[in-house]
């Protein structure tokens, strides 16, 4: 439901207070940005569109590689996987029996089995920025990636804001699509999806939340309640004219126009229902929306945050965004933390996420959108060889798995290596900002040349030591 609210007054960060009549919710995020602010942030640098876009899915809680696409048949019993090896459709590749769609469409896949420099810690931000969440945290810390395509794609006349994040569980309880040092008016679009897809938060991230002030919820996606389109409208024009009166004395004419060409901008993409369509999964193709739903039972011992069949459909909703324009949609799916009860909880989440990235590559494919659209998938670390007392895997922050997809790259290949127990990279190890310098690369963004000022003035590269895929690109 998206809510628009008026008679609203704030202070903008340029000192300049003013009335905003339309917003997207009660907020944005955290702080309560509206829709304006986050199109005229979009514009600032003029730098043009782009069709290339990235889907971002992280597995929260940080997936277990031997379980899923390093199969180790030859480990001590007690380390190796339940779940036997299969073959792909790439000689020579196997994965476990978890990921049975995944290895028909193999070829399509690059499947990353050294990913290595985690930060060993529990939320989607190196995911979603490729750095520690501590990098630059005195000056706001880094900015996600979907921040960073706003700021440097974003135009006036675009029809959807450039980054929307649907992250939930722990990357959405600490913000991890977060626009860092830009500021936040480059947060993401945050919808509320609570409703649609249920992911019970644990004890401590409840507690977390609430530490936080925040309410957990996003952005509403419908009319406020007694406010009609005419309405609307009404308030619109009646505003306009009593705040164009006002910012005449403020300001110069030059500025009032933009910010007048921000609102109407605003006032389109909501009136246009083009996002909130977008989300509806109600107007897609009922075989399309069966095609991205797994049929399977969910299983008695597995969490109560792991997630059931219906969270594939958060792929489908992110390739309708995608569809709509937007440039950067991160999603997730819950919950990979499995310190406990390992082997069950992999055979329930195993196959929805197997099921759900066939789904997307598939439907991407045929759609004529996969060379365009760049697909990652991965977790914020990988998971211990020796399974603990309670039949679970810990944290192993010295390798984990990653796969992309589309954008271009070359599909049906495996880079790198782990030893004989996937508990540590031997081969070709990749390091997160080499994947993210990969993703900017596919946008058409050089991660080596492009550079963002931070608060103090100073210019950054997007990228520290990252290089971009060549393997991948090449």
């Amino acid at each position: 439901m998206l809510v628009i609210s008026g008679n609203r007054s704030r202070q903008r960060c340029d000192g300049m207070s003013r009335r905003s009549f339309v917003r997207i919710g009660s907020m944005l995020g955290a702080t309560g940005f509206g829709l304006p602010d986050l199109l005229r942030a979009e514009s600032a640098s003029s730098r043009g569109s782009s069709q290339k876009a990235i889907i971002n899915i992280h597995l929260d809680g940080g997936p277990s590689q031997m379980d899923l696409i390093d199969p180790k048949p030859n480990a001590p019993a007690e380390q190796r996987s339940p779940f036997a090896p299969i073959n792909t459709n790439l000689p020579g590749l196997q994965l476990t029996e978890l990921m049975p769609r995944v290895a028909t469409i193999a070829n399509e896949l690059i499947f990353l089995r050294s990913l290595v420099g985690s930060a060993a810690r529990h939320d989607a931000f190196q995911c979603q920025s490729g750095f520690s969440q501590r990098a630059l945290q005195s000056i706001g810390g880094r900015p996600a990636m979907g921040s960073v395509v706003a700021k440097m794609f974003g135009r006036p006349d675009d029809q959807a804001p450039a980054f929307v994040d649907l992250l939930q569980g722990r990357g959405k309880v600490r913000n991890s699509a977060r626009p860092g040092f830009l500021g936040p008016v480059y947060q993401p679009f945050r919808p509320d999806i609570s409703q649609m897809f249920p992911r019970e938060l644990e004890a401590a991230m409840k507690g977390e939340l609430n530490r936080l002030g925040v309410n957990g919820k996003g952005i509403q996606m419908g009319l406020a309640k007694g406010l009609s389109m005419g309405r609307l409208e009404e308030r619109a024009d009646l505003l306009q004219n009593l705040d164009t009166l006002k910012r005449e004395l403020d300001r110069g004419s030059e500025q009032i126009e933009a910010m007048d060409e921000f609102t109407r901008q605003a006032m389109n993409i909501i009136t246009s229902g083009r996002l909130a369509n977008a989300m509806n999964l109600s107007k897609e193709d009922p075989r399309i929306v069966e095609r991205y739903t797994p049929k399977m039972k969910v299983r008695e011992l597995a969490a109560v945050t792991a997630e059931g069949p219906m969270a594939a459909r958060k792929l489908l909703m992110a390739r309708r965004l995608i569809e709509a324009g937007v440039r950067v949609v991160s999603v997730s799916i819950s919950d990979f933390d499995t310190h406990r009860n390992n082997n069950a909880r992999m055979a329930q989440l195993g196959p929805i996420f197997d099921h759900a990235l066939w789904a997307l590559i598939t439907d991407l494919k045929e759609r004529g959108m996969l060379d365009d659209v760049t697909v990652v998938a991965w977790g914020e670390f990988g998971r211990t060889p020796k399974v603990n007392q309670n039949g679970g895997r810990d944290h192993l922050p010295k390798v984990a798995m990653g796969i992309l997809a589309g954008g271009g790259m070359n599909g049906g290949q495996v880079i790198g290596a782990t030893d004989k127990l996937a508990g540590e990279a031997i081969e070709r190890p990749v390091h997160y900002q080499d994947v993210m310098a990969t993703l900017y690369h596919n946008l058409g963004i050089d991660p080596k040349a492009a550079q963002l000022t931070d608060s103090t003035g100073r210019p950054l590269y997007l990228v520290e030591h990252g290089e971009v895929i060549r393997e991948a690109v090449g």
